[in-house]
């Protein structure tokens, strides 16, 4: 992943916003990245990412994440039809 990248798709906040925001406010929990641009408060897809990052900052290691950002867009598009499809399923179970 490269620095431009971005973490959070909803708000185009990218590792190097995260990284910068770590390093200078220094979050105590994950939730507190959410203040960082309102990362991980639209889909909720970057939520394990932003605690993983979260988590290897905390222990001194590189803060990156696997994969180009055009690998992450895909996965992140079939979370959201898998999420659709989820929804989609409770809401005709509920209506019969």
């Amino acid at each position: 992943m490269q620095p431009d990248d971005p973490v959070c798709f909803c708000f185009k906040v990218s590792l190097h916003k995260v990284a910068g925001y770590l390093n200078r406010e220094q979050p105590r929990v994950p939730s507190q990245l959410s203040e960082c641009l309102g990362a991980g408060t639209g889909c909720g897809w970057c939520v394990p990412d932003l605690e993983q990052l979260h988590d290897r900052w905390q222990r001194g290691e590189p803060i990156t994440l696997p994969g180009s950002e055009s690998e992450r867009a895909l996965i992140r598009s079939q979370w959201q039809k898998d999420r659709r499809a989820e929804r989609q399923a409770g809401s005709s179970q509920n209506s019969g």
